[in-house]
């Protein structure tokens, strides 16, 4: 068993209201998982929820703020927000609704949004593919006093035009890896590579794959990512219910385990919970 007692709700584009200004309705998911925390508390037993990273479209500039005052009037959990960068120019890999091209994160009103988070002391989950890592160092550099976090180790594509090229991906990826560590603004999500797009194929598998084969084949993702940031960056996260597509939840923390197994006590409360709480405010 695991024992997960708090958690931290990453926007989803669920949730939102049905009505009202336009630009204010991504407010409706921050409203409905504050409901359901609320709920969770009358079971003290149960995780609850620690944290609300919602939703803003951070190519409005300076107009964020509004929509970001609502976020925090509609719940005291509310962090920050992720907006989804990712995008390639395979038109067989997803990139993300209104993406149209992979430096969202140079985009001016994007900056100047960056500085409204910095401002306010919120902050910014990102979500792209690997070949988008130098984008994120320049944004780092551009906002230094925003925190940072860094989803699913970066995600080194592997399925399509990128099928075959591990080797080359990852040199690739291990090379902008570092230099994002070089931020230290930037914090590091341990997980995701169960993920389709990652190219190793659990969801296609005859059967879900085992935490020790999870483990033996991407642990070395993980442990330079934790060479890199260093344990007090780094926080082991799930990717659900994405990694449903590939495995179960207790086979994902096994394996979590199984990778952490040779760092020391005080390193693995950081990656588990320590970082997490800190960089989230739980």
């Amino acid at each position: 068993t695991h024992k997960v007692t708090r958690t931290v709700f990453i926007q989803c584009w669920e949730g939102y209201r049905n009505e009202g200004p336009e630009k204010l309705r991504v407010v409706g998911e921050t409203e409905w998982v504050d409901s359901i925390a609320s709920q969770a508390r009358h079971s003290p037993d149960k995780a609850q929820i620690g944290g609300i990273i919602g939703t803003v479209d951070m190519r409005d500039g300076a107009a964020v703020r509004e929509v970001l005052d609502a976020h925090l009037e509609a719940s005291s959990l509310f962090r920050g927000i992720r907006q989804c960068a990712a995008w390639d120019a395979d038109e067989n890999i997803m990139s993300m609704p209104g993406i149209e091209n992979a430096e969202l994160y140079d985009d001016s009103g994007f900056l100047e949004a960056a500085h409204v988070l910095q401002d306010m002391g919120l902050v910014l989950d990102t979500y792209h593919y690997h070949h988008q890592l130098p984008s994120l160092v320049r944004l780092a550099r551009a906002v230094p006093g925003l925190t940072i976090i860094l989803d699913h180790l970066g995600t080194p594509l592997g399925v399509e035009s990128y099928a075959g090229r591990r080797a080359e991906i990852v040199a690739q990826w291990q090379k902008d890896i570092a230099a994002v560590a070089e931020c230290p603004n930037v914090f590091m999500k341990l997980r995701g590579l169960a993920m389709p797009w990652n190219g190793f194929g659990y969801e296609s598998g005859s059967a879900p794959p085992s935490s020790d084969e999870l483990a033996a084949q991407q642990s070395s993702y993980y442990h330079y990512a934790i060479e890199q940031f260093g344990p007090e960056r780094c926080m082991f996260e799930s990717n659900f219910p994405v990694d449903k597509l590939s495995l179960s939840y207790q086979v994902l923390w096994n394996a979590f385990k199984k990778m952490a197994a040779g760092y020391s006590a005080n390193e693995k409360a950081a990656m588990f919970s320590g970082t997490a709480a800190g960089v989230y405010r739980l």
